[in-house]
């Protein structure tokens, strides 16, 4: 089943770091890029950071220079390492992976992960 996986969400106090991963399941062959959005209660969702197969980086001006995006392994791994969080940071943080080709089947324009919530409170 063609799926994105995310782990690492949680509580930190501010000015903490946090790691997010984002797994892509076996059945993915590649994945032209993967991001990270995120979506806080009453807003909508947001780019936070994204990374192409060949590394090219997109960054939101609220994340540039705190958070660093990376892909590893066979790059179906994206993770987001976050420093210097603040409050408002507090949201649900989604996997997004784009130009997605399965071993089989068609390939997908996009898929979403079902989320991991990061919570920035003292």
């Amino acid at each position: 089943q063609v799926q994105l996986v995310e782990s690492g969400g949680g509580l930190v106090q501010p000015g903490g770091s946090l790691t997010l991963s984002c797994v892509a399941s076996k059945d993915i062959v590649s994945i032209y890029a993967m991001g990270w959005y995120r979506q806080a209660p009453g807003s909508q969702r947001e780019l936070v950071a994204k990374m192409t197969f060949v590394g090219d980086t997109t960054y939101a001006d609220s994340a540039r220079g705190r958070f660093t995006i990376s892909r590893v392994g066979d790059k179906n791994t994206a993770n987001l390492h976050m420093d210097s969080l603040k409050p408002e940071d507090t949201a649900d943080y989604y996997c997004h992976g784009e130009g997605v080709h399965p071993a089989d089947g068609p390939s997908r324009g996009e898929v979403w992960g079902q989320g991991t919530r990061v919570t920035v409170a003292s």
